[in-house]
């Protein structure tokens, strides 16, 4: 099993709405690194950190599971989406998506601020300096320390 930290604007796709429609396609990742991982790595059963980003505050708000393997990103193909890449081809396409489940919400939100206070979690890339990318793994033991900081079962 692999473990993975997942991040969408709060506005855009909040875990609110993930818990409303109980799994979700993750669409519209347009990074090469962060593809290749959904791509390649993550398969069904994996866990993953639900990230609020450009939110008030950010952080880690609850836990998916990925429910589907990597597949086309369908929004590529559609012009009137803002994911749209005319540039992907349907017989050899460039972006990838996966499924995730719903599986709890945090009764509050572990802030970045408090995963970089972590001494246990200095080495959890969401804490490193210029670690953007919107997907990314996450070590067992961080990621059981995200669940312990947030009072939840791994």
């Amino acid at each position: 099993m692999n473990y993975w930290l997942m991040k969408s604007e709060e506005h855009e796709y909040s875990i609110d709405q993930l818990k409303e429609d109980g799994h979700t396609h993750w669409d519209g990742v347009r990074n090469y690194q962060a593809r290749n991982f959904m791509r390649d790595d993550m398969k069904i059963g994996d866990r993953v950190l639900y990230y609020h980003s450009n939110s008030k505050p950010t952080g880690v708000v609850g836990l998916a599971t990925v429910c589907r393997e990597g597949y086309p990103d369908f929004t590529a193909w559609d012009p009137k989406d803002k994911h749209f890449d005319p540039k992907t081809q349907k017989d050899a396409p460039t972006w990838i998506m996966v499924d995730i489940a719903f599986d709890q919400k945090f009764d509050a939100c572990v802030e970045l601020a408090a995963l970089k206070a972590n001494a246990k979690l200095e080495e959890m890339k969401v804490v490193q300096r210029g670690q953007r990318l919107s997907v990314q793994p996450v070590e067992k033991k961080h990621f059981n320390e995200v669940c312990r900081m947030a009072g939840a079962k791994p």
